[in-house]
């Protein structure tokens, strides 16, 4: 991927210093302006084209629609509250650290585990109180008891790794970490079914998505032993607070220790103030080490994709990740190109289908990037909404055009693009050579030479003549345009396809089409 320029960026909240320090020494300007309210972000965003923030800040749709932002830096774990969404459809990088506060939030975990097996914050609220309590506190060991983890992701390793050396067991669940993987780290993996039964204790450890809210409900508590203990540091709303009041009530539930809350800080105080709770006004990122390195992983991450060294982080953009190298920079280039020359053969028709082959061993991890740099060729003069690599792939399905994509095992490289217009097909085949794109083949015509896909170029059709070239170059001298090129392609059925490079672009194709055909013009 050619280098994303970021010029200016805006950090919304306090963030370790060392991330403007970072942002600053690679150029990039910074303003720090903590505390803003909706329409003060709204009216300041669209003056920089990044924006860096914690949980606070909550970037939606209106203002990401009211900024010209190319990325969007989330110095922690999770995006939810960045309208993603919205970001993909503006073409808007969204990153997050996602390894920044693994550690700190881990050891959060296991610190209210530990505190709730052995009543630390009540016992000691008592004795400042004055009381010495000894047998209302009554606790129970860590040791032989089961932990259920639901999430196996890097947090939830990091406490399974730590609540085993107390000899828990730990068991997990995970749809995406495979059973092997969770088994090398001592976790069995089960289902959520086989796994309420069997926990005495149950830590959470999932994005908040549609799939995960409620995920411990009123339903999976009565699937729970009598006296489960839960521990919530990753999302509220991931346990359902109303069930667990009523699980706590009843003594389904035997404790709670909660970091999160759907609503923060809670209006409702009802589980916060219940005896067998501890809560704590979200502190998993919050030690000095967590918030040094999510500040300076961010910076870092930003300053490595400026500098097209890679991108790690990027949450709506996986298409991008592969496209760090001179090779990738060229594939995306004749990609783009040949989406444009297919735009103009098309003219105003509506498109409705695109198939992209790739051919070649070099072309065999680029269809993904491949794809969306041909679509963004193709629509860059029909969509509103400037298309790129994260954007065009959502604008072609939101515009009702079908997308799909094969490979073929070939000695030789090339990319070949088919387009449908209603009931008219249009072809173009392209490679790169000498680390430029170049035309190979159009409608069924394959080039004499290879046209190189860089400059002003004229593409048409035309009955082959030996006056042909002299009278399109009198023509275009006559408009002040001078002939750099000209390619034809070979005999075939039908009149055959040239194309002509110029020194710019002619002010009106009328000039021509009185000896040419479906004659168009483009800028590469």
């Amino acid at each position: 991927m050619a280098p994303i320029s970021i010029k200016s960026v805006l950090i919304s909240e306090s963030v370790d210093p060392r991330c403007r320090a970072l942002l600053e020494d690679s150029g990039i300007r910074v303003t720090e302006k903590p505390g803003m309210k909706k329409e003060d972000l709204i009216a300041e965003i669209k003056d920089y084209d990044g924006l860096v923030v914690r949980s606070a800040t909550k970037v939606t749709a209106d203002v990401i629609n009211a900024s010209n932002l190319k990325i969007i830096g989330r110095a922690g774990t999770g995006v939810d509250n960045v309208d993603v969404e919205a970001a993909t459809r503006k073409g808007v990088i969204v990153m997050n650290t996602p390894s920044g506060n693994t550690i700190s939030a881990a050891e959060l975990t296991c610190s209210l585990l530990i505190n709730l097996s052995r009543n630390v914050p009540q016992a000691n609220m008592s004795m400042k109180a004055g009381n010495w309590d000894r047998k209302k506190f009554m606790g129970s060991e860590l040791f032989g008891k089961v932990l259920g983890i639901v999430g196996l992701g890097r947090i939830g390793k990091e406490v399974a790794s730590r609540m085993q050396s107390f000899g828990m067991k730990t068991i997990g669940y995970d749809p995406i970490t495979p059973p092997e993987v969770s088994s090398s780290w001592g976790v069995e993996p089960m289902s959520l079914e086989q796994l309420w039964p069997q926990c005495d204790y149950i830590t959470v450890h999932t994005p908040l998505m549609p799939s995960t809210v409620g995920l411990l409900n009123d339903d999976s508590f009565s699937k729970c032993k009598k006296g489960v203990k839960v521990v919530n540091c990753a999302r509220g709303g991931i346990i359902d607070e109303a069930a667990l009041l009523r699980a706590l009530e009843s003594g389904q539930c035997g404790g709670a220790g909660l970091d999160v809350f759907v609503e923060e800080p809670p209006a409702d105080r009802a589980l916060v103030n219940h005896p067998n709770v501890i809560s704590c006004p979200h502190l998993g990122a919050s030690t000095r080490e967590a918030q040094a390195r999510c500040g300076e992983d961010i910076a870092l991450q930003i300053v490595d994709m400026v500098q097209g060294k890679k991108l790690v982080g990027a949450v709506n953009a996986s298409v991008l990740a592969s496209t760090f190298s001179a090779e990738s920079h060229q594939l995306i280039k004749l990609g783009e190109a040949l989406g444009l020359v297919l735009q103009l053969c098309k003219s105003s028709k509506a498109l409705s289908n695109v198939h992209i082959t790739t051919q070649g061993d070099a072309m065999k991890s680029s269809s993904g990037y491949m794809t969306s740099a041909v679509l963004v060729g193709l629509l860059s003069q029909e969509s509103s909404c400037c298309p790129n690599l994260i954007n065009v792939l959502s604008q072609a399905k939101e515009s009702g055009v079908s997308v799909t994509q094969s490979h073929c095992e070939s000695e030789g490289t090339s990319c070949a693009v088919e387009i449908l217009t209603g009931d008219c097909s249009y072809k173009a085949v392209g490679s790169v050579q000498g680390g430029a794109p170049v035309l190979l083949g159009l409608n069924g015509f394959m080039f004499r030479q290879p046209v190189a896909l860089t400059g002003n170029l004229i593409i048409f059709k035309a009955a082959a003549g030996p006056q042909l070239l002299s009278s399109v170059a009198g023509l275009l001298a006559t408009a002040g345009v001078e002939v750099l090129s000209f390619s034809a392609s070979a005999d075939g059925a039908g009149d055959p396809w040239f194309c002509v490079g110029v020194s710019s672009l002619l002010p009106s194709l009328d000039v021509v089409k009185s000896s040419v055909q479906d004659v168009a013009q483009l800028s590469i």
